[in-house]
């Protein structure tokens, strides 16, 4: 199909950027989060309190073709392979073909490079924060050809497409949401039944 894509003037992507092994061959390279090796993906983690509260907000960062992850994680600082707030629960593997911009690399070049913007920026937890660090990855590298990536685009759609990496990283998400819950409701039924 890419070959008829090609043949017909249809060009999706740099040719051959999966194939030459984006990242120095890591292309072959598949989730391994034993090494906390998570090539092509975006990465999710709890944020204590604030997750327990909404459990659908939570830390982001965006790994590498080699699995390094990188994640925006306070003012003018991007840290690589140690997430602000521990190692991810969840990944979201995306698919390098779907990446349209030229060049060698494209992939790693946007994640380097909105990674060296994001060392100029002031951390914001509403506005520009790591779920913006990552738009900004995705828009670089027109990922599924679209430059308007946003932070709510990828809270939701990480939340359709993430897994979660083992059942202790959905219970330590999911947990203490289920916990506070459960006290709202039986303080509230408490009252009300008086």
């Amino acid at each position: 199909m890419e070959a008829e894509e090609a043949a017909g003037g249809k060009t999706k992507q740099f040719p051959g950027a999966v194939g030459m092994g984006l990242g120095g061959g890591a292309a072959g390279t598949g989730v391994d989060p034993e090494r906390c090796r998570f090539p092509y993906c975006v990465v999710w983690t709890p944020i204590p309190v604030l997750t327990w509260l909404f459990p659908i907000i939570g830390h982001m960062g965006i790994c590498t073709s080699a699995g390094i992850i990188r994640d925006f994680a306070g003012p003018y600082y991007v840290s690589e392979d140690n997430m602000a707030f521990g190692k991810p629960v969840k990944y979201w593997k995306l698919d390098p073909n779907k990446v349209y911009s030229c060049g060698p690399n494209p992939w790693d070049t946007a994640v380097h490079d909105a990674s060296e913007e994001y060392k100029h920026r002031m951390h914001n937890l509403c506005c520009d924060n790591c779920h913006s660090h990552v738009a900004l990855a995705l828009n670089l590298m027109r990922y599924d050809n679209s430059s308007s990536w946003n932070m709510i685009k990828l809270c939701f759609l990480s939340l359709l497409h993430s897994k979660y990496i083992s059942i202790g990283g959905f219970v330590k998400t999911w947990l203490p949401f289920t916990l506070f819950l459960g006290i709202v409701l039986t303080v509230i039924l408490t009252l009300h039944l008086r």
